[in-house]
């Protein structure tokens, strides 16, 4: 292990035992893929008091649901899911189709909202804080992501632990520990979401290019992280002469 990275993996392992000593209740929400898996291992190799989480919406890849095996296989831990409300999923199908989050963009924050943001806001709703593997070279909506957050709308601590990490960095830490990690990353998916809405990046696209490929680049947030579209957007109307 290069100094440089033993000097990034000392740091994340110092904060993740900071959050977890400030908040008794805490969780990491995990998308299963590269920065989740990275989180995943400096928490469940050394014990921190970090539960994990992922959200079953339904729709994902064969693939993602497979690293709830691999986590349980390695580290003998089972994350917990949770999973949208039935009867709103079957209420957006019978009302517009099982796909029509390709038709607009509010039509697509609907079934997001529906299987993504309300069991997020159920799965957040006995802790005092939670973790993402958001970082700020993903793309345009994380640019101005900070390390800690407060989640206004939902009242909570919100940590970012590799906000300023590299994608080099992340996958440097994969190998040096030779983390389990989604075969889709092989095949060109740097960020995975839902099945029909994730696809391959392109060569020179940045990493989120294949979330929602069918949208302009500065809404591709679903509502999870609601402080990106609102930073984003601070950013774009603050004049040049107050930067």
């Amino acid at each position: 292990m290069t100094p440089e990275l033993q000097a990034r993996v000392d740091r994340l392992d110092a904060l993740l035992d900071s959050i977890a000593a400030r908040h008794e209740r805490v969780k990491l929400a995990s998308s299963l893929a590269a920065e989740d898996m990275v989180l995943t291992h400096a928490i469940l190799s050394r014990g921190v008091k970090i539960g994990i989480f992922s959200l079953n919406t339904g729709r994902l890849h064969a693939e993602t649901l497979g690293m709830i095996d691999a986590v349980k296989a390695r580290y003998g831990y089972d994350i917990e899911q949770f999973h949208p409300q039935a009867d709103a999923v079957d209420a957006y199908v019978r009302d517009h189709g099982a796909n029509a989050f390709y038709e607009s963009i509010d039509l697509r924050k609907s079934c997001c909202h529906i299987r993504k943001v309300e069991p997020l806001n159920r799965a957040l709703g006995d802790v005092s804080a939670w973790v993402t593997g958001q970082r700020r070279e993903q793309s345009v909506t994380r640019a101005e992501l900070h390390e800690e957050e407060h989640d206004a709308p939902r009242g909570i601590a919100k940590f970012n632990p590799l906000a300023d990490w590299s994608e080099a960095d992340v996958w440097d830490y994969l190998k040096a520990f030779d983390v389990p990690v989604n075969p889709l990353h092989a095949r060109g998916y740097p960020s995975i979401g839902c099945e029909p809405c994730t696809r391959a990046v392109r060569p020179g696209e940045d990493s989120r290019a294949g979330r929602w490929w069918w949208e302009s680049r500065d809404t591709k947030e679903c509502g999870l992280h609601m402080t990106n579209i609102s930073s984003i957007r601070i950013v774009e109307e603050t004049p040049s002469s107050a930067i």
